[in-house]
């Protein structure tokens, strides 16, 4: 089993721990630390007496802003340097900026309580932990060499020649295990806390649903443009080559021309509708859930049941999602049920749409069977929804929805 953490590595044959690369890993992340540490310490002091110092004449806010931002770029690079000994990623806590530009990434990030965890951290690894790693190395690994080197004779100096060679040997796991602890420490400083991971997800939610929004928007309009503009057009030709077929002799090459026109204008119009429909029923937009189902129903090739009974019109988003809910619905059991009946029932209590969609097919509808299950509980997810779904082998399949109302 691959290790992903240098702890985890010290957990095995220490043989393997020395024929792996971990110790060399945790070396480079120890040496690293030590380099990168000195040099944050001593550019973050210089820019802290240096923006005291000009303070006075306001040249130094820039510099102690730079500052108090610093343990961004700092945590940023200790990410990537983590991945040394910690194969998995540390998320980024931070929120995407309310603004655009330097000004708004800024304001956010002042706001935010990871900045100021990223400060503090920066603050000791800048004067403490960098410090730690300089000794480990030197413990594990000067300290070992310079014993060994001691004169060979003085007859004392054997002793402190094994106990050399016996703390050498063991340098590789005590640098492991060292960048192992100070890892961990790391990560728990660094990750997210819940509170933020809980804004960030309220955030994602909001996007989506903002995101979704702007879909059945875009929607409405191509629907409301084939409406007003093309099929409008095709109307009128429709009327005109009615209008051209009188002026026609009845028996005439032209007017059999003209009719077979005239059908296919027909046909044109009858799939425009069709496409519109499926774009975005203009009945839901001006009547209603209940009466746009009742018109998917009256064209569906099974018997289906409607029994809508809402006091009230519902939020436009819940009505679309609720719409193509029990559209994905039919269309599933028209083609993989063998149903020879469906019910569709809905009931509104207090701000929360009950829907159920029910069939006497064969059943084993499941998102992993691929019948367009996973987009309709993506759709259900992004309006903040609950899907379930009963469908045994051998049917009935039942499909329960529940769309908050807000």
């Amino acid at each position: 089993m691959r290790h992903r953490t240098a702890w985890q590595a010290l957990g095995q044959n220490p043989l393997k721990v020395l024929g792996s690369s971990w110790p060399w890993r945790s070396f480079a992340y120890l040496l690293s630390g030590v380099v990168f540490g000195a040099v944050a310490g001593a550019v973050l002091v210089v820019a802290l007496v240096a923006g005291a110092v000009s303070l006075v004449v306001l040249a130094g806010v820039p510099i102690l802003l730079g500052v108090a931002l610093s343990g961004v770029a700092v945590t940023r690079f200790e990410r990537w340097r983590l991945r040394l000994v910690d194969l998995d990623p540390v998320p980024d806590p931070h929120r995407a900026p309310e603004r655009p530009g330097l000004v708004g990434w800024v304001r956010t990030r002042l706001r935010e309580p990871a900045t100021w965890r990223e400060l503090g951290f920066t603050a000791v690894s800048a004067t403490a932990l960098w410090w730690m790693d300089f000794l480990v190395l030197g413990f594990a690994l000067v300290v070992p060499v310079l014993v060994i080197m001691s004169p060979l004779d003085d007859a004392g100096a054997w002793p402190l020649v094994i106990v050399g060679l016996c703390l050498l040997a063991a340098a590789p796991y005590t640098i492991t295990a060292w960048a192992g602890a100070r890892a961990a420490v790391t990560r728990l400083m660094l990750a997210p806390r819940d509170s933020e991971l809980g804004r960030e997800l309220t955030d994602v939610r909001a996007s989506r649903v903002r995101l979704v929004d702007a879909f059945d928007a875009e929607r409405r309009r191509i629907e409301r443009d084939l409406h007003d503009g093309a099929q409008q057009r095709l109307v009128s030709l429709n009327v005109m080559l009615g209008l051209a077929a009188l002026d026609t002799e009845p028996d005439s090459p032209m007017a059999g021309r003209l009719a077979k026109a005239q059908e296919q204008v027909a046909l044109a119009v009858d799939e425009l509708r069709e496409l519109s429909r499926g774009v975005h029923p203009k009945a839901l937009t001006d009547h209603g859930l209940a009466a746009a189902v009742e018109n998917l129903a009256g064209r569906s090739v099974l018997p289906v049941t409607v029994d809508i009974r809402l006091p009230r019109r519902l939020p436009l988003s819940v009505e679309t999602a609720a719409y193509f809910v029990i559209a994905e619905a039919l269309t599933n059991a028209v083609k993989h049920s063998q149903a020879t009946r469906v019910e569709v029932h809905a009931r509104l209590h207090t701000d929360l749409l009950d829907l159920s969609v029910s069939d006497d097919g064969i059943g084993g509808a499941t998102p992993e069977a691929g019948t367009g299950l996973v987009g309709l509980a993506d759709r259900v997810a992004v309006a903040d929804g609950r899907l379930r779904i009963s469908s045994p082998q051998g049917g009935p399949t039942l499909m329960h929805v529940e769309l908050p109302c807000r």
